[in-house]
Parts: structure tokens; sequence; C-alpha cells
């Protein structure tokens, strides 16, 4: 009977304990959120919303983590009893044959009944906790045999100290997916940029522009085709040596906690010089130099003490100080206003003239420009040519330029 009891519990618990687990990490996820954000919470009046999406959230986990504490209870009673009818029966037989046994091996009987009772209920009990818990071994597991990045660094396969120099890219009908089972995000990429063009990347919502920038950085790996910089395959050398040679200022600025100094050069790679020289061309030198900590400003959590427009020419700052040759502005004037847009966009025209950038435009009048402008379509090149013949054809650069009112 035991054994019957325990068969239907462990199947039950187990499920639950799956459940419970999983509805309690959107808790933490919201919980973390509304933290971060709460200064915007508190400016738009939303405190009530957030309040009850969390309340709605932690309901949605005791749904299932009060049930598991039930059915616990429902195993207790039931191993309880068990041990009870074991202890009643024992002391009946000793009583009914009380003749034929002596009062010792009563007792002893009893005693024992006693014994395997608590026995019982502490093997079933563990026996029980122990599959319930496992749960949490399984999340490691499957967190354990996700796959891995590339190495770090390929000892037999690094590239020059100096590459690239030239900056040139090519696209090899180059194929990505998210994950294994998902569609197909760029479908047979195929185009050669040369080393000093500066391409624009546009295209409607989901057609693969960021997708285009983060496999240049190998954060998703090829489906199909390849990437080179220079003539080497990016997917053939270290994530460090090819990261490390590449520039990105994204659409939302990080920051990290710690002074300004360190923010700008983590790692002191660069004299005092250079840092207030990066400052001086990011337009931040005024800033900087009216603070009484100068380059020893602490930034709060995330940068908060400073603008959106003053983080993003940090992250410009910073990519000034590394000056790679290939520069990858992700939106990167998406969230700030007209005049700090024209700053970084004079800097990147003035300091990166001679480097390889790729920007996906937000607005088509900083592109406008450009050597040659990309535009993806379902993750498939539509239009790439100069700006002046794509406003020519009436195509869908055309469309979008009519639509931000730069042609008629």
């Amino acid at each position: 009977m035991d054994a019957d009891f325990l068969r239907f519990y462990v199947a039950t618990s187990r499920q639950l304990k799956r459940l419970e687990s999983v509805s309690r990490s959107p808790i933490y996820s919201h919980f973390s959120e509304t933290v971060t954000g709460s200064s915007v919470v508190r400016a738009y009046g939303r405190l009530n919303a957030f309040v009850t999406l969390n309340n709605t959230k932690v309901d949605d986990n005791q749904k299932s983590y009060y049930p598991g504490i039930v059915a616990n209870r429902w195993l207790g009673v039931r191993i309880e009893f068990i041990g009870n009818c074991i202890v009643l029966f024992a002391a009946l037989f000793a009583v009914i044959g009380k003749e034929q046994l002596n009062p010792g091996l009563v007792g002893l009987s009893v005693s024992y009944a006693l014994l395997v009772t608590m026995s019982l209920n502490w093997l079933v009990r563990m026996t029980s906790d122990l599959e319930s818990n496992i749960v949490a071994v399984e999340r490691v597991k499957e967190y354990a045999e996700t796959q891995t990045e590339a190495p770090w660094e390929i000892e037999d396969k690094k590239p020059p100290s100096d590459w690239p120099t030239q900056g040139n890219v090519e696209f090899r009908d180059y194929s990505v997916r998210y994950r294994e089972g998902l569609d197909l995000v760029l479908k047979n990429l195929s185009l050669s940029v040369k080393g000093g063009e500066k391409i624009g990347i546009v295209g409607r919502t989901g057609a693969g522009k960021s997708s285009m920038t983060l496999c240049l950085f190998r954060l998703l790996e090829a489906a199909g085709g390849e990437i080179t910089i220079d003539g080497i395959k990016i997917s053939d050398i270290g994530l460090h040596d090819l990261r490390s040679k590449l520039t990105i200022i994204p659409q939302e600025p990080v920051l990290f906690s710690g002074s300004l100094r360190m923010n700008l050069d983590p790692f002191e790679h660069y004299s005092e010089e250079e840092v207030w020289g990066a400052l001086e061309h990011s337009h931040l030198h005024k800033f900087v130099s009216n603070q009484p900590a100068k380059l020893e400003l602490e930034c709060s959590e995330g940068g908060e003490n400073l603008s959106v427009g003053q983080r993003q020419l940090v992250c410009l700052a910073r990519a000034l100080l590394r000056k790679t040759r290939i520069l990858v502005l992700d939106e990167a004037t998406a969230a700030i206003d007209l005049e700090t847009d024209d700053l970084i966009q004079s800097t990147i025209r003035t300091q990166f003239e001679d480097c390889t950038v790729f920007t996906i435009a937000h607005r088509l009048n900083t592109i406008m420009d450009y050597t040659r402008v990309l535009v993806l379509d379902k993750g498939q090149v539509a239009e790439f040519d100069t700006p002046s013949s794509l406003l020519s054809q009436r195509g869908i650069f055309y469309g979008m330029a009519k639509d931000a009112g730069l042609v008629q």
C-alpha cells in the first residue's frame, strides 16, 4: 500500500514542482524590471498596473506551490495512518496472544512497530523529496548541455596583430537562424564591402538588420555560407581575436558601476591624454571638466546619474579610443535628441573617415550621404546601391524615404 501511495504522490508532486519552478522565474524577472524602471513607472503613473501584474504572477506561482503543500500533507496523513495501523495490530495481537507471549516479547514487538513506523515515514518522505527536488538538477543539466560559444582563442589560427588592415567585409551565401528548428532570419546573403565604405542598413521590422550585425560578432553562428574580413574567415578564428577588432555603438548605451575612466578604458590600455582626446572628439570634454572628480566621476548602476544622450556619447568616446577598422552602429541614435544625433554623426564622419562603417539606420537622413545603402527584406538583399541610385529606381528605399518626408 505504501508503494502505491508513494508512486501516486511522486508523479503528482514532481509535475507540481516543475510547474512551480517555471512560474517562479517570471516573478524575479518582472520584479527586477520594475525596480530598474521604477522612475519611468512613477512618471507615467503605472504603479497600480505593475503591482497588479506582480500579484498576478505570484498568484500563478501559488497555483502550483499550494497544491504541492497539500499533496505533501496528503502523503503525511496516509503514511501516519499506515504506521498507526501497524502499531495497533502489533498491540492487538499481543493482547490476543498474551497467554503464549511473555511481557518482554510483547514490549519488544510494540517498540519495534513504533520504530518501523518512524523509519517508514522517513524513508517514504526522503524518497519523495529526492525525486521532487531533482527537478532542479534537471534544469541545471539542461543548461549544462546547452551548446557553448566557440573557443576564446585558437592558437594555431590567430590572425596577424594588425588585422584587419583594410576593413574589407564579404558575405558569401550567408544564412543564419537563432537556434535549431527555427526559420532562417538571413537567407543566402551575398555582398561585398570595400574598406572605408560607409554602409547604411535599412529595412522593415524583422528584415534581419540587427541579425546581420550580430553575425559579424559571431553572437549567431552561421547555418550556411561564410563571412570574411580582409580574406580571413571569421569562423576560423577565436572569438576574442574577432571581437577585439570590431567596435559597436549599441542602441542602448551600456555603462557599469564605477568611475568614468573605468567605463572608457576598463583594461587601462590608453594614456590620460588619449582618454581626454576621445572625450574632446565625443563632445564630453566640457561636461567632464566641470565635474569635481573629473575622470573619477562615479557612474551609478547603468549610468543613471547621466542622461541618455551623455551615456551615448560615453559609448562614442569608448569607440574612439579603440578606433578599430570596422565600426557597427546599431541604431545608436534612436533614443537621443536631434542635436546629439548631429554631434555623433559629425564625429563619425571625421574620426572614422578611413574605417568601414555599418549603420542600422533609424533616421534615414543620417545615411543619405553614405557610400551605399543595403535594403533588407525578409532576410534577403532587396536593394544595394548608392542612395541616389536607389531613389531614382523608386523601389523599397524610395518608399521609405517618401514616408520619412525626405522626397516628394
